[in-house]
């Protein structure tokens, strides 16, 4: 051969073309047995000799070995550009690069032992860092960190500074703070109002309770402390997020028409607690949009419901009414929270409202469970006068007027609601039987093995689903849980009486590990009754309104589909 072949033996050039790309040596030399064409030769010498013996001829200096990788730099180590990063590196010394191995391939083992692949995990980026280490100003890394450590100390003086001042300032008296009047007179307070507590205080205690599981009880519903989400009847401080929203609300309810179809899609994903009131009035249907037409109708209501105590109410003794009542009054204790009901005047309101009701729809009457569904307007509508919340407060203490108005407010608002579900709480109550059939048909379908695991137990649908329906889940969550339900059930179209269904079906799968894992009668029908939902806040019920409205779209519009 021709001295380009000098030094290159039979056995490395077989190797070579085996591991060249495409038969690239083959296509060069022209094949094995055939000598290589005049000035090739040459080509192959020159190439060799540049790279002064330390390559092989298939890995020229300008073209890359297949398998063979270059570092690649992340965002913990980019590399080093002696323009950006001069103040880096000290006087005098080099750019990092990556060492070279200098000895020469004789073999095409030695060459892949050689050779970086992707899946190799060679010392490269090691030695890299070491030699940056050994670079950098150790002056210029040791400012730096003094001055993320000094920033560090401040932001944590100026946190406890805060929360001392917060602990020692008095909270301002409800009649001195300025306010929002809408047509019907009730006060909102603005965003900066809001009582200032420690964020990340309150994402803190929010996360925690949310892990921790409680074991099945009835849930004993404490207002404020527990969440410090949206719903809790304590005003917490507003994130950047709710004070927007809470800005879009009174953009739209300061209107001289409110839109209701905005304002129940904006409702739908929860109503901010300082304009609450006034949207649940609205979206019940309770006040006209036109704001000039709220504060006569608020007057012609009230007026009316008072009448109707004056009618009404002195006939409770009567002999046709005495039952009724005597249920009432056995009722109303067993409601919650339990710092209302232990007020006699919060007993004495409850007693009035419930019992004008019964006597004006004869057809169903007092049935058990309507007396819950008075709770969450009343206590909503207290707060409209009150700062902070209820669960401390002393009802008797507001002013008889404002005291009137409420229980007016409560008493309207609820008829509202209960026009759509009557049906509950007629005679042998059918509404509530159907519901229950309609959401053993659901569970069916969408999750057939919790469905059988029930019915291998012979747990009936009725035996925990009846006082889903018949107390639209108060008694299966905390008041701040159902309150922000209904913020929802009243921006739906029929949200009481046809999305409780899906929201039924939700809240039972949401326990189908722990239902699964119970292997008796007695223990199924006891944990359905008493479910953990004590630590339950708006997180959870946002999830459960989710999952709610994907069964809603999925099998609403086609009911054939969760019907056997």
């Amino acid at each position: 051969m021709g001295s380009g072949w000098d030094g290159v033996n039979s056995q490395e050039l077989g190797r070579a073309e085996w591991a060249g790309p495409c038969g690239a040596v083959g296509n060069r030399a022209g094949g094995l047995g055939e000598a290589p064409r005049s000035g090739e030769g040459d080509e192959v010498t020159r190439a060799m000799a540049n790279d002064g013996g330390r390559k092989q001829f298939w890995k020229r200096s300008g073209s890359k070995v297949p398998g063979s990788i270059q570092h690649v730099y992340g965002a913990q180590h980019p590399p080093f550009d002696p323009l950006l990063h001069g103040t880096l590196i000290k006087p005098g010394s080099k750019p990092p690069v990556t060492p070279v191995k200098l000895k020469k391939v004789s073999t095409f083992q030695e060459f892949e032992s050689n050779t970086s692949d992707a899946w190799d995990l060679g010392d490269d980026d090691d030695e890299l860092l070491a030699m940056a280490a050994e670079n950098l100003n150790t002056d210029v890394v040791m400012e730096t960190a003094n001055k993320v450590i000094q920033n560090h100390s401040k932001l944590q003086e100026q946190h406890k500074l805060q929360e001392e001042q917060l602990q020692e300032d008095k909270p301002v008296p409800f009649s001195e703070l300025p306010s929002v009047a809408y047509g019907d007179n009730r006060l909102v307070k603005s965003v900066s109002e809001s009582h200032a507590s420690s964020s990340a205080e309150s994402v803190s205690e929010n996360s925690s309770m949310q892990r921790s599981q409680s074991l099945p009880h009835a849930p004993t519903d404490p207002l404020e402390g527990e969440e410090a989400d949206d719903n809790t009847l304590a005003t917490p401080a507003l994130t950047e997020r709710e004070a927007f929203r809470l800005d879009k609300f009174k953009q739209l309810l300061a209107g001289p028409n409110t839109n209701l179809d905005e304002l129940r899609k904006l409702s739908w994903s929860g109503i901010p607690k300082q304009v609450r009131p006034i949207t649940w009035k609205l979206l019940s249907g309770y006040l006209p949009a036109n704001v000039d037409r709220r504060e006569g109708t608020l007057q012609r209501k009230r007026k009316e419901y008072f009448a109707f105590i004056e009618q009404y109410y002195d006939s409770r003794n009567d002999e046709n009414h005495q039952d009724t009542y005597r249920q009432i009054h056995i009722d109303i204790p067993r409601m919650n929270p339990e710092s209302l009901r232990l007020q006699p005047k919060v007993t004495e309101i409850f007693e009035r409202i419930l019992f004008i009701w019964a006597i004006r729809h004869p057809a169903s009457g007092y049935v058990q469970g309507i007396n819950d569904l008075v709770t969450p307007f009343f206590v909503v509508f207290v707060c409209e006068y009150i700062e902070g919340g209820v669960e401390n407060f002393d009802v008797s203490s507001l002013p008889e007027e404002v005291l009137q108005n409420i229980e007016a407010d409560s008493y309207w608002c609820m008829s509202k609601l209960l026009d759509g579900i009557q049906d509950n709480y007629t005679f042998a109550q059918p509404g509530i039987q159907k519901k229950v059939k309609m959401l053993e048909e659901l569970v069916s379908r969408i999750d057939e093995q919790v469905h059988r695991h029930l019915d291998q137990h012979e747990v009936k649908y009725l035996q925990f689903a009846f006082r889903w329906m018949n107390n639209l889940l108060m008694r299966e969550v905390p008041l701040r849980c159902t309150i922000r339900l209904w913020d929802t059930y009243q921006s739906e179209p029929e949200g009481f009486s046809h999305f409780h269904l899906y929201v039924c079906a939700a809240f039972l799968v949401r326990w189908r590990k722990e239902i699964l894992e119970e292997r008796d009668f007695q223990e199924l029908l006891i944990f359905l009754q008493n479910l953990p939902t004590m630590h339950w806040g708006n997180e959870d019920i946002s999830v459960l309104l989710a999952e709610a409205y994907r069964l809603k779209f999925a099998f609403a519009d086609a009911p054939n589909h969760y019907k056997k």
